[in-house]
Order: structure tokens, then sequence, then C-alpha cells
């Protein structure tokens, strides 16, 4: 028993010595499922935070992040000659928990579940050289959204590297609205395509 104790010991160390920290930041290339939004174009924004990378084993590692992340859609048109656009601004806070594992010690593959927590929620117009941005009701959208990550990334130094990573959402980002009952019968689920830069500490 004595031994076991001290095995179990002796291997919790070792993960907590090899574990590392580190932040993270990157473009965000955001699209709304067709189903319901048939003409919408990529909203780009950006993802930012921290992560904790934790091993387990020689190859296998759990990486949990908390990220800032800029997500929607966006519309475009043309309107009495004048180019129009309507972007649909949905800010996450994202924690993905990404299971990683090492092909070749600077090369893994990733993939793992991603819990979103709606910050905000607005919508941005453009018609010629006229802007005007709305703070949209987040009673019509649901505060939480999930979905399921899958990436890969490469280490270009012991402390530096690139990540990259397609989101699928899983969840409807919109509440039923009763006053629009055909709308209700649309499912709207984001995919981020998201890459940038991570620095271990």
């Amino acid at each position: 028993m004595k031994k076991l104790i001290f095995g179990a010991a002796v291997m919790i160390g070792s993960l907590t010595y090899a574990q590392s920290f580190g932040i993270k930041a990157g473009v965000n290339v955001a699209t709304m499922s067709e189903k319901g939004y048939k003409e919408t174009n990529a909203r780009v924004g950006f993802n930012a935070g921290v992560f904790a990378n934790l091993p387990l084993g020689s190859s296998f590692s759990i990486q949990p992040e908390v990220l800032y992340s800029q997500q929607g859609s966006k519309t475009k048109d043309v309107i009495a000659g004048k180019e129009f656009s309507d972007v649909l601004k949905l800010d996450y806070v994202s924690i993905p928990v990404m299971f990683q594992y090492k092909i070749v010690p600077q090369f893994y593959l990733e993939a793992g579940p991603e819990f979103n927590f709606l910050a905000s929620a607005k919508n941005e117009t453009k018609l010629g050289g006229h802007t005007g941005e709305l703070e949209l009701d987040s009673k019509y959208f649901n505060k939480f959204n999930f979905g399921l990550g899958l990436g890969a990334g490469f280490d270009i130094t012991s402390n530096l590297g690139v990540n990259a990573r397609y989101v699928f959402g899983l969840t409807d980002v919109t509440k039923e609205d009763p006053t629009y009952p055909v709308v209700n019968k649309e499912k709207h689920r984001l995919g981020t395509f998201q890459a940038g830069l991570y620095y271990k500490f």
C-alpha cells in the first residue's frame, strides 16, 4: 500500500511539473448554417484567451481554454444602387476542452467539446457611407451554445506555436419567437474556423 501511494504521488508530481500554461490569440471566420440564413457570408473577428496544457502521458494531453470569441454572420446586398451589409455580432466566452495527440513531438491533432456562453448580441448595418449598431434583445438568443472542435497545431519552438481549429456548432443559437412561428422551424447553428498563435510559459 505504501509503495502504491508513493508511486501515485510521484506520478502526480511529474504531471504537475510537466504541465504548462499559456496565452493564445487568432482570427475567427464564422458562418451561420444555411437553414434560415441562406444568403449569409462569413463574419471575420478574433479570439483571445488563456489555456493550461496537462499531459496524460508521453503522447496525450488535455488542454482546457478560456477564450473571448467573436462569431456571427454577415449579409450583403445592393439597395437603390448602394451597397448594404448587415452583420450579426454574437460574442461568446468560450471554454474548449481539447484532447490532444502528438503524432511527432512538434505536431499534434486535437478534438473535444466547446462550451459557449453568450456575452453580447449586436446588429450592425451599413448603407453607403452610413453605419448604425443596435444592441439586440438577448431573449431571442440562447445564452448557451455547444460545439465540437477539431484541429491541429505545431510547436515552432518550445514556447511558440501555431494552431488551426474548426468548431462545429451543434445547438441552435436562437430561441423560438412566437411572433414568427415559421422562423421557429429553422435551426441556426454556427460554424467557426480559427487560426492563430499560442505562447507557453
